[in-house]
């Protein structure tokens, strides 16, 4: 990254079934959470742990996130080709007869060719810094931010300057910021760390701070599976939050954070959450108010014991989300 802007983005299309053409059978995607895509795909090793993306469905933008993980498998795919050139360029026209036509040679036909071939096939997980932007920009407009305008593909470059700018035109500002949090300068490697399985067909990209694990390590010691705001959980839907930026201070503070449970933690880092410092009561913004789980959180002590400098911390946090607003 330099001066602060990623080196490369994406403009990731998420259409579910509908994605691509007719000689693809269409992919498994929860766009507000993960992508899938293989190896048919152009840029299909291009996307890297650490990548800002945004998601658009062809018609409005969805959302921006950064990819945390990418995970690898090796799998089959059916395809459907052209009876007379074998492209699978063809178009499956709903409202026509015949319903298929090949887009490189024109011939129309009823039925594909069907053609089984071994894939890559990835998943892109990114639902911890996913910001919902649900028709902030059309998409015309979205198409203009790429890299090349006239790119086609599900999977191209990103112009993340022009994208921003636009963003902020329209006080969007704080996806921006919730993106750069997460582009953090301090990972294990610039590209992850490589999960072999042990069936040794499948691995994964992951991005993992330095010291993260020992730091959650260190706040279930002290504090037990117990999520601060909303009491005792599994261990495994509980994270170690931050109560700074840690992508802004780059540290791990022995006292600098607390369990959460993770839509708890998402919520905290965005400020819908937070804790008013005097009295140690939760306060749950207007915008969170109308969601019954969250709204009875209002007022609410913390369930866990703090120490003097997570206060303080709250402090700043408190400071930063209500006071400043």
């Amino acid at each position: 990254m330099e001066g602060g802007i990623p080196q490369r983005a994406w403009l990731l299309m998420a259409a579910g079934d509908n994605r691509g053409h007719g000689g693809n059978s269409g992919y498994d995607d929860q766009f507000d959470a993960y992508y899938s895509w293989d190896s048919n795909v152009p840029n299909h090793k291009n996307l890297a742990v650490g990548d800002p993306i945004a998601l658009w469905d062809k018609e409005r933008l969805l959302g921006v996130s950064v990819i945390e993980e990418i995970k690898a498998t090796l799998g089959l795919k059916l395809l459907s080709r052209c009876p007379s050139c074998n492209t699978t360029r063809i178009s499956d026209r709903k409202k026509s007869e015949p319903r298929y036509r090949c887009m490189k040679c024109r011939a129309e036909f009823a039925t594909p060719s069907p053609d089984v071939v071994e894939v890559l096939r990835y998943r892109a997980r990114y639902d911890a810094a996913w910001t919902p932007l649900d028709g902030f920009f059309t998409g015309g407009e979205i198409r203009s931010l790429a890299v090349n305008a006239g790119d086609i593909n599900a999977m191209r470059p990103l112009d993340w300057v022009a994208f921003g700018a636009a963003l902020i035109a329209r006080d969007a500002g704080h996806a921006l910021d919730r993106v750069s949090a997460r582009i953090d300068v301090n990972w294990q490697s610039e590209f992850g760390v490589l999960v072999e399985a042990p069936q040794g067909f499948s691995h994964a990209l992951v991005r993992v701070r330095r010291g993260q694990q020992q730091f959650r390590e260190q706040l279930l010691a002290s504090q037990g599976s117990v999520c601060a705001f909303t009491g005792r959980a599994p261990v495994r839907v509980l994270e170690a939050g931050h109560l700074y930026s840690y992508a802004q201070l780059g540290t791990h503070f022995k006292h600098g954070g607390l369990m959460l449970r993770r839509d708890i933690h998402r919520l905290f880092d965005d400020g819908l959450l937070a804790v008013q410092p005097s009295r140690l009561r939760i306060d749950v913004a207007p915008g969170l108010a109308m969601y019954p789980q969250y709204a009875r959180l209002h007022d609410e002590p913390l369930k866990s014991r703090l120490q003097d400098e997570q206060v303080d911390w709250l402090g700043k946090h408190w400071a930063e989300h209500r006071l400043s607003a």
